[in-house]
């Protein structure tokens, strides 16, 4: 597999070398492709997951909530449209113009019958303002029908296909009952990217288990596979969730913010310059988290982030190399 590497400048004013930041943000990326503020909509189509109805398992990801990591999205009671038009208001209070992203997060968005896929995309391309649709889902849920259908929809918009990963350790895969192992990753990536459909791979750093050595070898893995973004998360512990057996056992140590800031900042190093970076941190309800509480201060965390970058002159494909 050959990558371009996109050689960049950095602004001797500022000393960035994407725009606004010294990695390739989403929000950058949008902003150049679509020309203008481009929002994500979550949304809840009321689809499920074998992970958790039984095919596979029925308690999930052993860190996944209640509600499969959709605590933001829409209310599954209600239809996409409606979802979406609640959402784009309470957004439009902040900022007033923009284009749209219909962003299918709840549970496993590939996971069930063909038909009601179909008509649940639909509907959200319907919606004044869509550009494209972000559709969150599992390696072992691409069966050859969904694959097809995605294939259709990646020639009629843009699209991208996000994949929780989480990490490239079969051994933690299986403490947080991920239920697939790599090799199932590695064949569904191959499949959607044989129909250049873009991916985005989803990990947390702070699994059981692991150390640090852990979280950038699943980075390492990541960059050197055929991928167009990633997410970066935070291990939550919310109420309700199988982790919290750990937890009470004392079998499970949280990262401080500033491990956790140093670990992100070692991985935008290693990440390949093309590799767009969605999310540096993750959210969770307050209502919900049990720890650790100083990620509620999300700004923060991105501030200290951009703080370390900044001070130490790093930034992203720094230290990438290929194996």
């Amino acid at each position: 597999m050959r990558y371009i590497t996109i050689e960049r400048e950095f602004n001797l004013d500022t000393g960035l070398k994407w725009d606004d930041k010294r990695y390739y943000s989403l929000n950058s990326f949008l902003k150049k492709k679509f020309g203008e503020k481009v929002f994500k909509i979550s949304l809840d189509a009321g689809f499920s997951c074998p992970n958790r109805d039984g095919t596979i398992s029925d308690i999930g990801c052993i860190f996944c909530s209640e509600r499969g990591s959709g605590d933001f999205a829409g209310d599954r009671k209600f239809s996409i449209d409606k979802q979406f038009e609640d959402i784009k208001n309470m957004m439009n209070k902040k900022w007033k113009s923009g284009k749209y992203i219909a962003y299918f997060q709840a549970y496993t968005n590939t996971y069930g019958d063909i038909n009601a896929l179909r008509n649940k995309y639909d509907e959200a391309l319907r919606q004044e303002g869509v550009v494209g649709l972000a559709i969150a889902t599992r390696p072992d849920c691409l069966e050859d029908e969904v694959l097809k259908l995605l294939h259709e929809y990646n020639s009629r918009t843009y699209l991208w296909i996000e994949l929780g990963l989480q990490t490239a350790n079969n051994n933690t895969a299986k403490i947080i009952n991920r239920g697939y192992n790599l090799n199932t990753f590695e064949t569904a990536l191959e499949k959607l990217r044989r129909r250049n459909i873009n991916v985005v791979v989803h990990t947390i750093f702070g699994l059981p288990g692991e150390n640090e050595g852990d979280m950038l070898n699943t980075i390492k893995y990541i960059s050197n596979k055929d991928i167009q973004g990633i997410k970066m998360h935070l291990l939550h512990l919310m109420k309700h969730t199988p982790l919290v057996k750990l937890y009470e056992a004392n079998k499970l140590n949280f990262m401080s913010k500033e491990e956790y800031v140093n670990i992100v900042c070692k991985a935008i190093t290693m990440l390949r310059e093309d590799i767009v970076i969605h999310r540096l941190t993750g959210d969770a309800p307050r209502n919900l988290l049990i720890e650790p509480q100083w990620s509620i201060k999300k700004w923060e965390v991105l501030n200290a982030i951009n703080a370390k970058l900044k001070s130490e002159e790093l930034y992203q494909g720094l230290y990438f190399h290929t194996n």
